[in-house]
């Protein structure tokens, strides 16, 4: 990369990013409706200006205007469908220990474990179920995404036992979304044991926060 190219790329990338720190909550404005899909413009937009910028030796502020573009037009596409398809997934699903997190690249589907199987069992519930198929229909409505389905458990027991539950728990799910349509190629299972708490392993509360399986969709 030339200098030139190089300080392009920065300096609209830079732009980008002061543009995207400002933050409605610190200005008490209400909250925007629309800030996952802004979010998502503006991310593309600063791989596409950067991308651009390289790409075009004749005319690298050329090229970063028109990767910036493009980069933000498919970012904002992204972060919009994202908001619509977490809306529709709580309007969706009826049990409210179902956690929904729209991360602005992913949405992250948080199914805690007390209320998706029994103890030391990899069955998932019959009330569950329901739920899970609801999750795989949405699945088919957005089939432009892929499907990492991931169990994790607590602490208590041997690390080793705990893994293969793991293991086992996050099958169980990705075998019942693929039950339902959802085409095996998108999903992935993984199981990461008590390697990844979210909550302290130290109190009852958080053995039950740290015993889940997350079913994250990433858009293509």
């Amino acid at each position: 990369m030339t200098i030139s190219k190089f300080f392009v790329a920065a300096g609209l990338s830079s732009a980008l990013v002061l543009g995207a720190c400002t933050d409605p909550g610190t200005l008490n404005l209400p909250a925007d409706p629309n800030q996952n899909a802004k979010q998502g413009a503006i991310l593309g937009g600063l791989v596409g200006a950067g991308v651009g910028a390289i790409a075009n030796d004749s005319d690298p502020l050329l090229g970063a205007l028109a990767g910036g573009a493009i980069g933000a037009a498919g970012g904002g596409l992204i972060g919009n469908q994202l908001d619509q398809q977490a809306a529709e997934l709580r309007q969706q699903l009826a049990n409210d220990g179902i956690i929904i997190v729209n991360a602005g690249n992913r949405l992250i589907v948080t199914v805690p474990n007390d209320i998706t199987f029994n103890t030391d069992s990899a069955t998932v519930r019959p009330a569950l179920r329901a739920d899970l198929v609801k999750v795989g229909q949405n699945l088919n409505k957005y089939p432009n995404s892929n499907v990492e389905v991931i169990g994790h458990t607590d602490s208590d027991g041997e690390a080793s036992y705990n893994q293969g539950l793991s293991e086992r728990r996050a099958r169980s799910v990705a075998d019942i979304l693929q039950a339902n349509g959802v085409n095996g190629s998108r999903i992935t299972t993984i199981g990461l044991g008590e390697s990844r708490p979210i909550a302290s392993n130290l109190t009852a509360a958080g053995k039950a926060q740290n015993r889940r399986v997350d079913i994250e969709i990433t858009p293509n």
